[in-house]
């Protein structure tokens, strides 16, 4: 139900702008997150966006992540900017119904790679 893209190779310091887009209504009845997997370790949590727009970051991305969400548009992005080698990962998203139980929906991840 969630498609995720937007992601590519781009120098330190760059910016690249991920999407997860729905065919369905999923995204504006969840609570969406923006995760990543980077080769060897765990996933991991980037950014959450509630239903009603509040956010949460996690530390090596704030100030430079913004998470939104347009539920007209049943999409999600995540604006990364200044970005790392560090930042390197297949990004996921995430979408976590808020209107019945759910152990939540996965879209397919997106590369990203931070390279000079």
């Amino acid at each position: 139900q969630l498609q995720a893209y937007g992601g590519g190779l781009v120098q330190p310091g760059g910016s690249l702008r991920l999407s997860c887009a729905s065919s369905g209504t999923i995204v504006r009845i969840s609570e969406m997150g923006w995760y990543r997997q980077a080769p060897g370790k765990q996933r991991e949590l980037v950014a959450r966006v509630s239903t009603g727009g509040s956010t949460r970051y996690a530390d090596s991305v704030r100030g430079r992540f913004t998470i939104s969400r347009d539920n007209a548009k049943n999409t999600v992005y995540l604006q990364m900017n200044s970005l790392k080698p560090e930042d390197t990962a297949v990004y996921y998203c995430k979408a976590d119904p808020v209107t019945y139980s759910s152990s939540g929906y996965w879209g397919q991840g997106t590369q990203v790679t931070v390279s000079s």
